[in-house]
């Protein structure tokens, strides 16, 4: 359940001018009685809206409608940019999200119209937010790196914070925890510089769901309890339930399951008196949960039913997607398995269609388009600070030339001289240092935009071609229209086209985590004789060249380092020899230690590599592949991958091959 700092935005916006007291009430509703003006009566209307919010939703929603009614029969921007925000606080607290992004999408055409920044980078966090709730991450992600933009265009710093947030929570959906983490801290940070105090509840809040997803419930508990008692002490009465919500399934994934239903209640206490059905539906699905565990299955049926209507309702795919599973998991309790299968293969044909590759590389983009643009701005500080430092350097010249004339020939004027001297050097020395930071930081933009075309280049075509050559095996062989022997070389096929995209995907994967910088390095005793005789037998079950894989590693040799890095290093340099040698080939793998350091050699007899290539083969940026001795296709991140792993590790790797003759491939580890 995600909890947006959209809602802190909204309650600034809306707070009444008017306090909320019956007699205040009153009295806007004697002057909208008897008024003549529009212009009041629409104003009057929009502040009866606020004031009845929390007090009678239907109410609230009739004086708003009114008044949009009013504001386009009039015309008035100002009217409609008013209802329109009006409307969407109401869409949001009642759990309408589809009309409250709606709304936010007229409010954002207003505000671009007049060019008004400040209103568009809340229309964009408007929009993001209903999205987000409906778990349309993809277009989330958009408008609030857009809302980033735009506030950070005219340095507000609070509206960055809301924004740094909200990118926040959806990184949490997407399970980046540690990403996550790292935009709640630079928001927490921005809201306590700024004096945002209402800012920190939804930071703990949001902070205590990642851990709770990372199941550490200690940090998660000390969080939502920071939580609850700043929204109370605040009196944010939107934020409430969520936090309960969140309480609630903390309790429930310790097996406090008496608690779980306290705070579900307790929250959909709060949630039904705003009117939120969607916040209640999602907190009776949690209590559906509950009851599950404790066997109260039919009660549990009637919430989940209920929750799925409104979800279809509303397109709510995340939610849609819940119940499902749940839908499942109590027809698997109750013995149906027939129900289970057929309700587990909807929950998985949603979650497959709302986390699919298109919306995960269109994510991966924008992160990667925002991180250069931060990397931009960086920079462009940097060359801001160089300015003043310019200017400050031409007013001390200035003081300075003074001060020779007034003090001339005299002691005094030596003294200055002399220090005004040596400060000059200073200050000569830190712009050399910010001009070298400053060609630093570009060198590092133009590499990761070499990465970044690279990346895009194996994913539009090296993993298009095998995905496309594996359905069309796949097709044949299911129009049963192949002989035996056609069927046998289809399989021959279809092994060497699965393995070939494992491996790429593998790959990728790992390089796209390497280029986030989210690999971090677990260094333990590594078994090399082990491992290598691991992967050998992996290897063996789908090479089909008949290599023989000798491992000449003697036992009780023990390496220092990340075992999942040495593992991938191995394995490709294994790889790299099957896919450059002949049939019955031979490839062996031994060791040698001296100093404190071992050296692995991976040896094969294969085809061998000739010397322009041998210095091109690890460089980042040329991703050197020729095809195999079978044909086998690669992309070239391999190696690249084996050096940066290598390097990481604190060992080095290079190679000896001969053409015709073969090759063998070095890497140094550590001796435990």
């Amino acid at each position: 359940m995600a909890t947006l700092r959209v809602y802190a935005i909204l309650a600034s916006l809306f707070l009444p001018i008017f306090s909320t007291h019956g007699q205040n009430i009153d009295s806007l509703e004697s002057v909208l009685r008897n008024t003549t003006n529009d212009s009041v009566r629409l104003v009057t209307l929009i502040e009866l809206s606020k004031a009845n919010q929390y007090k009678d939703f239907s109410r609230a929603a009739q004086f708003s409608k009114t008044a949009l009614t009013l504001a386009e029969r009039q015309n008035w921007i100002w009217g409609k940019t008013k209802t329109y925000r009006q409307e969407v606080y109401l869409a949001a607290i009642s759990g309408d999200y589809a009309s409250a992004i709606k709304f936010a999408n007229q409010n954002l055409q207003l505000v671009v119209s007049q060019k008004d920044s400040v209103a568009i980078s809340e229309s964009l966090n408007f929009v993001g937010y209903g999205y987000n709730e409906l778990g349309k991450y993809d277009e989330a992600y958009y408008y609030f790196a857009q809302s980033y933009r735009v506030a950070r265009g005219i340095r507000d710093s609070l509206k960055m914070a809301i924004s740094m947030f909200n990118i926040g929570t959806v990184l949490t959906e997407l399970g980046q925890y540690d990403l996550a983490l790292d935009h709640f801290r630079v928001a927490t940070r921005t809201s306590e510089a700024v004096g945002d105090w209402d800012g920190l509840p939804y930071n703990q809040d949001a902070v205590g769901d990642v851990f709770l997803r990372k199941k550490d419930y200690k940090k998660a508990e000390e969080n939502f309890q920071k939580a609850l008692k700043n929204t109370r002490a605040r009196n944010l009465t939107i934020l409430e339930p969520r936090v309960l919500s969140h309480l609630a399934r903390l309790y429930f994934e310790t097996n406090d399951f008496s608690k779980a239903l306290l705070a579900y209640d307790s929250a959909i206490k709060i949630f039904i008196h705003s009117s939120n059905e969607f916040g209640e539906a999602e907190a009776n699905l949690g209590k559906s949960e509950v009851l599950i565990e404790q066997g109260k299955f039919d009660d549990a049926l009637k919430l989940i039913e209920a929750t799925l209507k409104m979800a279809l309702q509303f397109n709510a795919d995340k939610m849609s997607i819940s119940c499902y599973k749940l839908l499942s998991t109590l027809a698997e309790r109750k013995g149906d398995f027939k129900a289970a299968l057929q309700y587990h293969k909807s929950y998985k044909q949603m979650e497959d269609s709302l986390f699919s590759q298109d919306m995960v590389e269109k994510i991966f983009q924008d992160q990667l388009r925002f991180k250069t643009e931060t990397k931009d701005y960086e920079i462009e500080q940097l060359s801001k600070a160089r300015t003043e430092q310019d200017q400050e350097i031409r007013r001390e010249e200035f003081v300075r030339n003074i001060l020779v004339v007034v003090v001339a020939l005299s002691i005094i004027l030596l003294f200055t001289v002399y220090r005004s001297g040596k400060r000059r050097v200073q200050i000569n020395q830190l712009l050399i240092n910010h001009q070298e930071e400053i060609k630093k930081r570009n060198d590092e933009l133009e590499q990761l935009n070499q990465v970044k075309d690279k990346f895009f280049s194996i994913i539009s075509h090296d993993l298009r071609s095998p995905m496309n050559a594996l359905s069309g095996i796949l097709n044949l062989m299911e129009s049963e229209n192949v002989s035996r022997e056609e069927f046998v070389s289809l399989s021959k096929e279809l092994r060497t086209q699965f393995n070939h995209t494992r491996t790429l995907i593998n790959n990728l994967l790992d390089w796209a985590l390497l280029q986030m910088d989210k690999l971090k390095i677990q260094p333990e005793k590594i078994d090399l004789a082990k491992l290598v005789t691991e992967n050998i037998t992996l290897l063996s079950t789908f090479q089909l060249k008949e290599i023989s894989l000798v491992n000449r590693i003697s036992e009780n040799l023990w390496g220092w380092g990340d075992l999942n890095m040495i593992n991938l290093v191995l394995r490709n340099l294994i790889l790299n020899g099957i896919k450059f040698s002949k049939g019955g080939g031979n490839i062996e793998i031994s060791a040698t230690e001296k100093d404190g350091w071992i050296t692995i050699a991976v040896k094969d007899n294969g085809v061998g590599i000739r010397p322009e290539v041998q210095q091109i083969l690890f460089e980042k940026t040329m991703g050197y592949s020729t095809r195999g001795t079978a044909n086998e296709k690669g992309t070239g991140l391999g190696l690249i991958l084996c050096k940066e792993f290598v390097e990481k590790n604190g060992g080095k790797i290079w190679l000896e091959s001969e053409v015709g003759k073969g090759s063998t491939f070095y890497f140094t580890l550590r001796k435990a």
